[in-house]
C-alpha cells in the first residue's frame, strides 16, 4: 500500500484537471495515490478520467449528495492504473466541496492524505518530501501530520510569506500565519471525525469544520517548502471573492461552524469574539430562535449581538 493519497474535490474543471494530473506524473516519488470526487460534473470531466487508462475495478462504493456511503455499488466509482500510479474516481450528485472531502476520508485507505484542489497542482518533488519527513519523524511523539506551504502561481512566492526558520513543529491552531498553508493528514484521525453532516441547499459548509477537530488536540510537523501551486480563480469559479454570498446562501453551515470553533481549545478571546459575532449573524440569516440557547459562549455571544446585527446588514447589503 502506497504512503499518501492525494485527493481531488471536482467540479467542472475539465479545463484545469490535466494540469493537476501531469503535476502528479512528474512527481519524483511513486508513493502515493490519486483519489478523484467529482461532485456531479457536466463538462466532460468523466470522460477525460476514462481517456487515461483501462479501468482495472468496474464497480465500487456509492454515495448520496452529502457524501454518505450507500448500500450496494455502482459503476460511478471505479479504478485505473496508468504507468506510473493508481486513479481512483468517484462520481457523486453535486452537494458542495465538503461533500468530496466526505467520500475521501470513507475511500482512502493509506496512512496519509491531502487535497489538491482541482485548479492547483504539486511541485515536482512534493510526495519525496511528504514522504521523506513523515518517515523520519520522531516516534515517541503523536502528530496528526505535516503542515507545509502554498505558493503563488502568479509571484512564484509562498502565500502570507514563510514559516520561522526554527519553527519544526506547531500546533496549527495556534500558529499566526496571514497566508494559505497546506495541511497532510493522518487519515485515520480524519476518520474519526467525518462525515460532516451539512443542510440540504446549503453547499459552503467549510470542509475545516473536519480538521480543526483534529488540529486542535494533536501537534503537526512543518515543512517550510512549497507542497501545492496554487491560482486563485476569479469570477463565478473563485470561492474566496463570493463569500458574502455564502454567508447567505448557507447560514445554517456557517452557524455550526462557528458553534465547532467556539469549542476548541486552542482559541484567543478575540477569536471567540469574531466567532460570536458570525455566529449571531448566521443565526439572524437562518432565522434560528434557539441562538443563544445553542451558544456554547452565551456571555460573549450576548456581548457580540449588537456586532453581529451590523454583520448582517453588511452581508444583505453585498448580496442586494
Amino acid at each position: 500500500m502506497k504512503t499518501i493519497t492525494i485527493f481531488t474535490p471536482t467540479y467542472n474543471r475539465k479545463h484545469t484537471l490535466p494540469r493537476t494530473y501531469e503535476s502528479l506524473c512528474r512527481q519524483t516519488c511513486d508513493d502515493f495515490d490519486w483519489l478523484i470526487i467529482d461532485d456531479g460534473s457536466t463538462d466532460g470531466s468523466r470522460e477525460w478520467v476514462e481517456s487515461l487508462g483501462g479501468k482495472t475495478v468496474e464497480k465500487g462504493l456509492c454515495f448520496d449528495w452529502m457524501g454518505r456511503k450507500l448500500d450496494g455499488e455502482d459503476e460511478n466509482h471505479f479504478v485505473i492504473r496508468t504507468s506510473q500510479f493508481k486513479i481512483e474516481y468517484v462520481y457523486k450528485p453535486n452537494g458542495g466541496l465538503y461533500t468530496g472531502y466526505n467520500v475521501a476520508y470513507t475511500t482512502i485507505k493509506t496512512e496519509l492524505c491531502v487535497c489538491i484542489d482541482s485548479d492547483d497542482y504539486m511541485p515536482d518533488d512534493a510526495v519525496e518530501k511528504i514522504v521523506s519527513v513523515w518517515k523520519s519523524r520522531p516516534v515517541e511523539k503523536d502528530y496528526c501530520g505535516i503542515l507545509g506551504l502554498d505558493f503563488n502561481v502568479v509571484d512564484g512566492k509562498p502565500i502570507g510569506g514563510y514559516f520561522p526558520d526554527e519553527l519544526l513543529e506547531c500546533n496549527e491552531m495556534d500558529l499566526k500565519h496571514p497566508g494559505d498553508t497546506k495541511e497532510v493528514m493522518r487519515t485515520d484521525l480524519m476518520k474519526k471525525v467525518a462525515p460532516m453532516e451539512g443542510f440540504e441547499g446549503e453547499k459552503n459548509f467549510n470542509p475545516w469544520y473536519m480538521m480543526m477537530q483534529v488540529l486542535d488536540r494533536y501537534p503537526m510537523l512543518v515543512i517550510n517548502d512549497n507542497l501545492c501551486w496554487v491560482e486563485y480563480q476569479v469570477g463565478k469559479d473563485s470561492m474566496s471573492q463570493g463569500i458574502w454570498r455564502q454567508y447567505m446562501n448557507s447560514p445554517k453551515s456557517y452557524a455550526k461552524h462557528r458553534i465547532m470553533s467556539m469549542k476548541l481549545r486552542h482559541n484567543s478571546l478575540a477569536n471567540k469574539l469574531r466567532l460570536c459575532a458570525h455566529y449571531v449573524s448566521a443565526c439572524i440569516i437562518s432565522k434560528d430562535k434557539d441562538w443563544l440557547r445553542n451558544s456554547p459562549l452565551k456571555f460573549l455571544t450576548i456581548l457580540m449581538a449588537p456586532v453581529g446585527v451590523l454583520l448582517t446588514l453588511v452581508i444583505y447589503y453585498k448580496n442586494r
